[in-house]
């Protein structure tokens, strides 16, 4: 899955709010049954390979890890909300792939892995995979 930040603004950069980030996806997790296995980003946006039980679609994934992210940031940051018009720290929509037909989790870990420039990578010290281990 793959989801933007509203405007594109960089603002899961810092290792704290990437934490957070984490922590809340794992308390996700833990109540839907959904297995979080990696997690990449470079501030504006992010990749998260998960699987889940069919009884979930994929959408209904991506709502529920919007839904619950958004306001967990919001509340524990509430300057965030003063940067971001509307309310709404996620962009509509996203992204969602799904392994099969030749695409491997290791695939997909390789891409997310893979994303940004070697400025953004040094700088942020983002887009590397942080696993859920």
């Amino acid at each position: 899955m793959v989801f933007c930040i509203k405007y594109r603004k960089k603002l899961l950069i810092d290792n704290d709010r990437i934490g957070f980030f984490k922590k809340i996806c794992s308390e996700i997790g833990k109540r839907y049954w959904i297995k979080f296995d990696a997690m990449g980003t470079d501030g504006d946006h992010v990749h998260i390979l998960v699987g889940a039980a069919p009884r979930y679609a994929p959408s209904n994934i991506m709502q529920i890890i919007k839904s619950i992210t958004a306001k967990n940031i919001f509340k524990k940051y509430p300057e965030i909300k003063k940067q971001l018009w509307g309310g709404h720290f996620w962009s509509e929509g996203g992204y969602i792939g799904t392994v099969g037909d030749g695409i491997t989790a290791e695939i997909i870990k390789n891409y997310v892995d893979k994303q940004g420039t070697k400025e953004e990578k040094e700088g942020f010290s983002q887009m590397k995979l942080l696993d859920f281990e």
